[in-house]
């Protein structure tokens, strides 16, 4: 979905994103952007497999340089995670601890909580193949985890920061349901402008004989407002309609109106052929 725009502000804040290592430099760069989408900034890597800088990361951070270039590598986790004061450790499975547990909604709003207060905060990713060993997960204070299928639960590491990343975001607006942009103010039309519409249709209808065998029209007719009154149409919707109609009034190709209607056509046909034979 494309919706990036470079002179609006940039969004730059929040915890910061552990990914403990990490094998593939695409899931670092999908991870970089997923953080970009929604304001994060700060990517810690603990022993990359592949090392850094990585060019397979940025190509699938696809723009979100920021990230890339201001991301640090550390060699254990211990040192990544020595300056914060809060950290989840993001996992999938049961664990033998007392930590408390989490889900992401409940998280995004403790993190946001901690972070207006001040303090800096971390979420920890694990491996690719089988996430976080008990000793890293116990260097957090508490554990988040996803609902998800319990019979196949395991999230790309990209996916499990995006989710984290969304509720980080959301927690931050004015109102949870907020978007980034808003559909404009639009009022229901009055019913003189739709009923002034809906007598221009049936008058056009009725000269390109629409209506059908001519007992039925008053039927055809109810049926057609039933419908077209149906939608609450705007002001706007009911002057995109009328223009339609007022062009095919205009464009019709040929006179009267309506003279195009196979019927038509071909009792002008027979007229035609009939003065011709008078002419003879």
């Amino acid at each position: 979905m494309a919706g990036t725009d470079r002179e609006r502000e940039m969004i730059q804040e929040g915890p910061a994103i552990i990914l403990v290592e990490p094998q593939l430099g695409e899931n670092i760069g999908m991870v970089a952007r997923a953080m970009a989408n929604f304001g994060l900034v700060e990517l810690r890597l603990v022993n990359p497999r592949d090392g850094w800088p990585n060019e397979k990361a940025r190509a699938a951070a696809s723009r979100a340089d920021h990230v890339i270039d201001g991301t640090v590598v550390f060699a254990d986790l211990r040192d990544a995670v020595a300056d914060l004061n809060f950290v989840y450790a993001t996992t999938a499975r049961l664990r033998d601890n007392f930590k408390p547990v989490r889900g992401p909604v409940e998280a995004g709003r403790v993190l946001r909580a901690r972070f207006s207060a001040g303090e800096k905060t971390g979420i920890l990713f694990g491996r690719e193949r089988f996430g976080l060993y008990n000793e890293e997960v116990g260097l957090a204070d508490e554990i988040v985890t996803f609902p998800v299928n319990p019979a196949f639960a395991s999230l790309n590491i990209a996916q499990a920061v995006l989710l984290m990343s969304y509720e980080w975001m959301k927690s931050g607006l004015a109102s949870e349901t907020s978007t980034a942009f808003s559909s404009p103010d639009i009022h229901p039309a009055p019913k003189q402008a739709l009923h002034g519409f809906l007598e221009h249709l049936e008058d056009a209808l009725e000269a390109r004989g629409y209506f059908r065998p001519a007992t039925k029209k008053p039927k055809m007719v109810d049926n057609l407002r039933a419908v077209l009154t149906r939608p609450s149409f705007t002001e706007a919707e009911i002057k995109v309609l009328r223009g339609v109609l007022a062009s095919l009034d205009y464009f019709t190709p040929k006179e009267p109106r309506g003279s195009g209607y196979p019927e038509r056509k071909a009792q002008a046909d027979r007229a035609a052929e009939k003065r011709r034979g008078e002419e003879d």
